[in-house]
């Protein structure tokens, strides 16, 4: 059976409230964590297939021209090398996330140093990365290549689409009480994830089967699909397990058409995996971006203009472009307001999502001009947020599906004693290590996305959940076991969740903060679909229906549930769909950063001492999952804060930091304890299981904090991250 539900109307009833089982929101371990740490989980470079050759990309070294010619006779002499392909259907970079269809093909023309132009294929990996090297081609390199976005010679575009003006920006700066009117910029970023990119192509007659580490399958399928050139319905894409994401594997990439392109002209299946240097790379970077913050306040500290005009970068032909200003559009009110962005088209691997587009980077830069302001006004940093949050959306005038920002404020101020804070820098000092506090607000913008998922309530009374979303460490198959066991009453030990593979419904995959809540809600139509079945059973109304641990009870009779089924199996397809709740009310999550970090007076070298961070978030589906996500957030944070930067030649744009030892993300001893609050919190609007997407929201805002406490504790300033030593040593007293 199928049903659907369209979120056109809030969904008031809650109806997890009244199940019984009593999973929803517990801190339950995860389904798959035993597979994983014993080494049984099967990642897309494990999978046991006959007679694989391996094929390594060949990349361009030089940043912008075209290949001339390739001698593929310079390598097909060597033993156990079985073909080189430069097909013009391989991709020059990754497709964006939801792209659903072929991102930019052909490999003659170069944009970036690293571009793919070729595929070797041998029978070993080894043979095929000597191959790889040892490939000769004749290129024709240009003259000039733009590396820089701030460079006057920079090709740059104003699309009117992401420019919004409300008000008078500039008259309202003239006649501030207070104004901050400052450049905050930031690097470019990379996922890191722990799982290099990898896929294994096998043809069985017309029918193409790829095993690969990707996040949207249903997307994935059409742009694999369209990139070869043939129907969807012969593409089936396997990805059980994904070894960490963060918007890095959102789109199919040049390994997985490379690999079907090859498997299909050797008549045997080809695997094509990343290195590390490889994957820093060819795939997507997080823009760096310069962001203009103009704000002026008045005698009492509210906002009266609000200006973020924002410059970012990518290669030429990309619609993307990272939404710098995206949650300054609605955070903090102020009746004129001016927000913007340029795209400046260079010669750098591609920019594209990485975890919380957007809002990392914008809600960290606005979160530092605030500060300043603070200062400037002489208020309290929390109280200046407190005083400037909107009733309603600032620009549409529509009121928030609902708003925790300002409990999350007072409860992280309390909860981290805020009130010990010395507002004056530089007061509080222990040997040579002066300390400070800084604090910070989190916003996200939420999304419910299609998706379908299959419930099967089997004769024996166990529970099957079948579903395409893929699980990116995030916790998908213990959160989809959790909502159908609450509504069908049955214990997880009962329950088996399948996901990764396009044979099965078609959800919205993991990304943008929107998997759990939206497949979730497919499983929990679905499940509502079988309660329905289970009520025409026993002749009652659903809200009668009450099912636990196996027993039905219903008008004060208990039944069990494997009596009542009698040898039948009871399923359904649960399909929801975004509707008018998604554009009559504004949609976010909030929270808030507390950090204290200690600043050596002699190096300039900082270390978070500790970290606190209180979230409003819908619904919490899991508890434990929930914290891990803040908690890597919060990571996320300390590393944009003071280590992470993607650093380019500036005559080639080549990365120089191109792999784990020199991109420096935070280790063990650069994380210090950290506490996390999650809200209690229904949002009606957002889906029928009133959950909201955390993922991302720990990430957002949590830089600036620590960078807030930097000046806190030493009176440096950092306006251009991260805040090395060498930007803090020079200015300190």
């Amino acid at each position: 059976m199928s049903a659907k539900m369209t979120m056109d109307q809030p969904d008031t009833r809650r109806r997890l409230d009244d199940m019984a089982q009593g999973l929803i929101g517990k801190p339950l371990d995860r389904a798959d964590g035993p597979l994983k740490v014993s080494g049984s989980a099967t990642y897309s470079h494990e999978w046991p297939i006959d007679n694989q050759a391996y094929g390594v990309l060949v990349r361009a070294p030089f940043a912008k021209g075209t290949v001339q010619s390739i001698d593929k006779q310079s390598v097909l002499s060597m033993e156990g090398v079985l073909a080189v392909i430069n097909d013009e259907r391989l991709l020059r970079n990754p497709a964006q996330g939801t792209a659903n269809e072929a991102p930019v093909q052909g490999v003659k023309d170069v944009v970036y140093l690293g571009q793919p132009i070729a595929l070797v294929v041998a029978e070993t990996f080894e043979c095929a990365r000597h191959a790889a090297q040892s490939l000769s081609f004749e290129y024709e390199a240009a003259d000039s290549v733009a590396i820089d976005p701030e460079a006057t010679d920079a090709q740059l575009e104003k699309p009117d689409d992401k420019q919004f003006e409300q008000g008078d920006v500039d008259q309202a700066m003239q006649h501030a009480v207070f104004s901050v009117d400052q450049i905050y910029r930031t690097p470019g970023h990379n996922s890191a994830a722990m799982e290099p990119h990898c896929a294994i192509a096998q043809w069985q007659d017309e029918n193409l089967t790829l095993y690969g580490s990707y996040q949207m399958l249903k997307y994935n399928r059409n742009e694999l699909a369209d990139s070869l050139g043939i129907d969807a319905e012969r593409v089936r894409i396997v990805s059980k397990y994904v070894g960490g994401g963060f918007g890095s594997k959102l789109g199919i990439a040049p390994e997985a058409v490379a690999a079907a392109i090859a498997a299909k002209q050797l008549q045997r299946p080809v695997s094509v995996t990343l290195s590390r240097q490889q994957v820093f790379e060819v795939v997507m970077r997080r823009s760096e971006t310069r962001q203009h913050f103009q704000l002026a306040a008045d005698k009492s500290g509210v906002l009266t203009s609000l200006s973020h005009v924002s410059l970012v970068s990518n290669l030429p032909d990309e619609t993307f472009a990272e939404p710098v200003g995206q949650a300054t559009h609605f955070i903090y009110g102020g009746k004129n307001r001016r927000i913007g962005l340029q795209i400046a088209r260079l010669n750098k691997t591609c920019a594209g999502s990485v975890r919380a587009p957007g809002e990392a980077v914008g809600v960290t830069a606005l979160e530092n001009a605030m500060d300043e302001l603070a200062e400037a006004a002489g208020i309290d940093p929390v109280e200046l947020r407190l005083i400037n949050i909107p009733d309603n959306d600032p620009e549409q005038d529509i009121p928030f599906s609902s708003m925790k920002f300002r409990e999350a404020l007072k409860l992280g101020a309390e909860r981290f004693n805020w009130n010990q804070r010395q507002s004056k820098p530089g007061q509080v000092r222990e040997g040579e290590w002066l300390i400070g506090m800084g604090m910070a607000s989190a916003a996200r913008v939420n999304m419910l996305m299609e998706s379908e998922a299959k419930v099967t309530l089997a004769a024996d009374g166990s529970i099957t959940v079948e579903t395409d979303m893929t699980d990116i460490g995030t916790g998908s198959y213990t959160i989809l076991a959790q909502i159908a066991g609450e509504m069908l009453g049955i214990p997880m030990s009962r329950i088996a969740t399948h996901l990764g593979d396009t044979d099965l419904p078609a959800s919205a995959g993991s990304g943008g903060s929107w998997g759990a809540s939206s497949c979730g809600s497919a499983v929990y139509v679905a499940c509502e679909d079988i309660r329905s079945q289970i009520c025409k059973k026993l002749n009652c109304q659903n809200d009668e229906l009450t099912l636990k641990d196996g027993h039905a009870i219903a008008r004060n009779k208990r039944y069990d549930l494997v009596e009542l089924l009698d040898g039948e199996s009871l399923q359904a397809v649960g399909h929801i769909e975004p509707g008018d709740t998604s554009k009559d009310v504004r949609q976010a999550t909030f929270g808030a950063h507390f950090a204290e970090v200690a600043v050596n007076s002699i190096t300039g070298e900082t270390r978070v001492r500790r970290m606190l961070g209180v979230y409003s978030a819908g619904r919490i589906l899991n508890e434990k999952t929930a914290h891990s996500q803040c908690y890597g957030g919060m990571i996320f944070g300390i590393g944009m804060a003071l280590t992470e930067e993607l650093m380019h030649d500036p005559r080639d744009g080549h990365i120089v930091n191109r792999d784990l030892g020199e991109y420096h993300v935070p280790v063990n001893l650069d994380v210090p304890q950290l506490d996390v609050v999650l809200l209690d919190e229904r949002d009606d609007h957002a889906s029928p299981i009133q959950s909201k997407g955390i993922g991302e929201l720990g990430i957002c805002g949590a830089a600036a904090a620590i960078v807030n406490a930097i000046y806190n504790a030493s009176g440096v300033r950092v306006r251009n991250y991260p805040a090395t030593l060498d930007k803090i040593l020079p200015h300190l007293k």
